[in-house]
């Protein structure tokens, strides 16, 4: 099953839905989707990764990058995973303690939604 990234829009929450596996051959397609929306200057993410059923190394480091990359513009990002072994890797790492995950994409987005983004002094929109 090949791997697609699309987004979609939720109110004030950019949605960046992922489906099939992310692993080091299909990493660059989400870099560039969430690259994309914060150079857009969008700062309420939702990575909805209930369709993902495996993440690697690779589609992690993308993740943790972004979410630095959001935090200095003074934004936010909240994960959907419902897979099992994805989850599973989010807490085995930690990352479950700088990310919100959410069993279903309604609660990320809401929690997305609920957030609020900073102005940054480096040109952040909120």
């Amino acid at each position: 099953m090949p791997t697609t990234v699309t987004t979609s829009e939720s109110g004030p929450v950019h949605v960046v839905h992922v489906a099939g596996e992310i692993d080091v051959t299909s990493a660059a397609i989400l870099r560039d989707a969430l690259e994309a929306l914060i150079a857009d200057g969008r700062r309420r993410l939702t990575l909805d990764l209930t369709e993902v059923t495996f993440m690697d190394s690779t589609g992690l480091g993308i993740v943790v990058g972004r979410l630095k990359r959001l935090a200095r513009h003074g934004g936010t990002m909240t994960v959907a995973a419902a897979h099992e072994r994805v989850v599973r890797v989010f807490t085995i790492t930690g990352l479950d303690q700088l990310l919100e995950i959410h069993p279903d994409l309604e609660s990320a987005v809401a929690a997305a939604a609920a957030a609020s983004p900073r102005s940054s002094a480096a040109g952040g929109q909120p």
